[in-house]
């Protein structure tokens, strides 16, 4: 077989020719048209993860509270008492790069299905999002569009957004990133799965199938480039109203147990929804597109199959449920039609106007080839990361500093995109937006509550790779355990490159295997995910940049932290080291210009030693405030802790390193709280117990932030870093 003998299908289908090879051989015959393009998205890298998946099984997957792990629409970890919560995070990059309102919107309806498909009511959502520079006109658009994407969904249909994180770069100009998380809660009983046993009929529910998103997986697998505008008939459009109903139908018939399996029908429609089905459940399946509720006259099997077209839901019923699950949908004003039927023989097949019109075996869909690719490091970034810190000077005016990093794009106040959410719906958060490290959900009828954080920090996963993704998987961590919750277990969104290129995919090597000793160190599990690759251009790559999305249990909601400094006279104490360093920090960008040197190192024992540590404090009741030190250092963090309640503090840092180090350096495993003095000491002796270095600083009250060095006594008015703090968004989202 040659290029030759097919080109122009292979042409229009983009499948390689190797590939092909292959098809051919599994089927002993050459696929058809519509049978190549079955083959083209589910063997894309949206669906496959064909360059990706040898890599990811370097990943713990296993944990005590693990339900269910990566393979399912979500992960399911136990939390007691017999209920249990699904997560997942998942991209939505390349269509919000072309359309972002409708780009953002069907990303957040998508990760919900995928909740719900598990059995699990969703409860909150969170983003991840990834900008160029906020200046420019196409960010402010980007921004605004997406934003407004993310709040129409979520907002109607009755989920609230509870949390997310935003990130501005250069990098990330051609090529913004939009991920989005949701969690679910469920009984332990109620776990759904995609299986269906032999001779059932396979329910098609939801919204008719149009013409929208047809090819979405397979442009989600593909570089964008300028003709970004032909890419619109690849983006869906969502209906959050119509997510609503079929959310509602689909949880009803798990409760009402009408149903044996569920499966989302995301990417690549009913082609991998059905497919994936059928070979999960070791069977076959016969499709009879004839029986496809459509909304357009005249589509194809090509289009139908590939439609991407949302609030669509495959169930299977139980024996004999047939007639009660339509006339549940029927309550709802839906479509449930049995479109297919599981057979013996292990294929998919496709019938349209009484014709076979594709038949392949299911493994072979499923089954695509995997690739262990070669990779080098970018040259560029290792120079980058070579710095003559003694060239570097330190700035003859400490004081104006601080507020030039409250406002810089990447630290300053998220209020005017989460003030467009509904963050109460559902009365279930605890710890809104803007309160904490991490937001909580409380777990009616019960003590318990949940905290949910998404982070990574692009600068560090672009000057080095593998330690990025430890400190991204550290951080989120952290900040679930600040406000007093035990981490269970993450999710994470992949973003990176072309792995077809050696800086791409050592990028993404480099990714996956720092995930992999953070997990192992940190006993956190990973239990589902997403990868999205090609983010890059002819001009560009971004920065890999892991998205890392993690839940965490609180046994008693009481015993909590927040992030704003609450009494007058609280001391001030701070976990791990006193100086920070400047090798790839926000303040060497913001006041240096410069985005240059290593992260800060590592250890994840004292990682673990520290967040233990402040979960203890709280639970024991004697900490009610605590925030992590993360970008802008130890002087940043203190002034987040005064702004939410406008309590001032005053403190003594003393040390020989570079007063610009000192406070506004970075290093990990570093966390503030404030606690009253009845409880000072035994604090203290409890962080003496876990083996970690600390520092009590000062005190809380004024009206302002004081901190006094060696040689200097800076003082900022509260009142003037909240002006600071909180103007620069307001130019992007007025």
């Amino acid at each position: 077989m040659t290029r030759e003998t097919h080109p122009p299908l292979l042409q229009e289908t983009g499948i390689p020719l190797g590939e092909y090879q292959t098809i051919v051989r599994l089927l002993g015959r050459e696929p058809n048209r519509l049978e190549l393009y079955l083959f083209k998205v589910m063997w894309s890298e949206h669906c496959s993860y064909k360059n990706s998946r040898p890599l990811l099984r370097l990943l713990p997957k296993e944990g005590p509270a693990v339900l269910q792990g990566p393979g399912e629409n979500a992960g399911v970890v136990e939390i007691g008492e017999g209920w249990a919560v699904a997560f997942k995070i998942e991209s939505h990059n390349h269509p919000s790069a072309v359309e972002p309102v409708q780009g953002a919107a069907t990303g957040v309806g998508g990760i919900i299905r995928d909740i719900v498909a598990m059995g699990a009511r969703p409860i909150a959502l969170l983003n991840s999002l990834r900008f160029g520079r906020p200046d420019h006109p196409r960010t402010r658009y980007l921004v605004r569009g997406v934003v407004e994407g993310i709040a129409h969904y979520g907002n109607a249909i009755g989920v609230p957004t509870v949390g997310g994180e935003v990130y501005f770069h250069s990098d990330y100009q051609e090529n913004p990133l939009v991920n989005a998380m949701c969690v679910g809660l469920l009984r332990v009983e109620e776990l759904k799965k995609s299986r269906a046993s032999l001779g059932r009929p396979v329910y098609y529910v939801g919204s008719k199938t149009g013409r929208d998103g047809i090819g979405g997986a397979a442009f989600a697998s593909e570089e964008l480039s300028e003709e970004n505008e032909s890419k619109r008939p690849s983006v869906q459009v969502g209906d959050p109203f119509m997510g609503k109903l079929t959310m509602e139908l689909t949880l009803e018939a798990i409760r009402q147990d009408l149903v044996e399996g569920v499966q989302d029908m995301g990417a690549a429609g009913l082609t991998s929804s059905l497919s994936e089905l059928a070979h999960k459940s070791g069977l076959g399946l016969e499709l009879n597109l004839d029986r496809v509720p459509q909304r357009e006259a005249g589509m194809n099997p090509i289009e139908l199959m590939l439609s991407e077209s949302q609030e669509r839901m495959v169930l299977v019923p139980r024996p004999g449920q047939e007639q009660a699950l339509e006339a549940l949908a029927a309550r709802y004003g839906l479509d449930a039609v049995p479109v297919a039927h599981t057979i013996a023989e292990p294929v998919f097949r496709v019938m349209h106007a009484g014709q076979v019109v594709a038949e392949v075996p299911t493994a072979a869909l499923a089954d695509c080839p995997t690739y262990t690719r070669e990779g080098q490091e970018d040259p560029a970034i290792a120079r980058l990361r070579a710095v003559d810190w003694s060239a570097i000077p330190v700035p003859s005016n400490l004081q104006e500093i601080l507020p030039r990093l409250l406002a810089s794009p990447n630290l300053c106040s998220r209020a005017p995109i989460y003030e467009r959410y509904d963050h109460q719906v559902g009365t279930n958060t605890v710890l809104v937006p803007g309160s904490g490290d991490a937001a909580i959900l409380r777990i009616k009828g019960t003590q318990r509550g949940l905290a949910v954080k998404v982070d990574a920090n692009p600068r560090y996963s672009k000057l080095a790779p593998r330690l990025g993704a430890m400190h991204a998987l550290a951080e989120a961590a952290r900040n679930v355990s600040v406000v007093g919750a035990r981490p269970l277990a993450y999710t994470d969104g992949l973003n990176c490159g072309n792995p077809e290129t050696l800086e791409g995919y050592f990028e993404l090597s480099e990714t996956i295997q720092g995930l992999a000793e953070a997990s192992r160190a940190l006993g956190l599990p990973v239990v589902s995910g997403n990868v999205s690759l090609y983010n890059e251009g002819p001009n560009y790559r971004i920065p890999p940049t892991p998205m890392v999305g993690v839940v965490g249990l609180l046994e008693n909601l009481e015993h909590r932290a927040q992030q704003g400094f609450q009494q007058v006279g609280d001391f001030i104490v701070l976990i791990g080291a006193l100086e920070g360093q400047l090798g790839a920090s926000e303040y060497l960008w913001v006041v240096h210009g410069q985005e240059a040197g290593s992260p800060p190192p590592l250890d994840l024992a004292q990682e673990a030693r520290a967040q233990a540590a402040i979960r203890e404090l709280i639970g024991r009741g004697w900490v009610k405030t605590a925030h992590d030190v993360a970008e802008g250092g130890l002087a940043v963090a203190l002034a987040e802790m005064c702004l939410p309640l406008g309590l001032g503090a005053t403190l003594e840092v003393r040390s020989q390193a570079r007063p610009d180090a000192l406070l506004f350096g970075e290093a990990p495993s570093r966390i503030l709280f404030s606690v009253n003095q009845a409880h000072l000491q035994a604090a203290v002796k409890l962080l003496e117990n876990h083996g970690l270095p600390y520092h009590i600083l000062g005190q809380v009250g004024g009206p302002t932030l004081t901190i006094l060095t060696p040689k200097a006594r800076l003082e900022w008015p509260v009142a003037a870093l909240q002006r600071a703090w909180e103007a620069p968004l307001r130019e992007v989202l007025p």
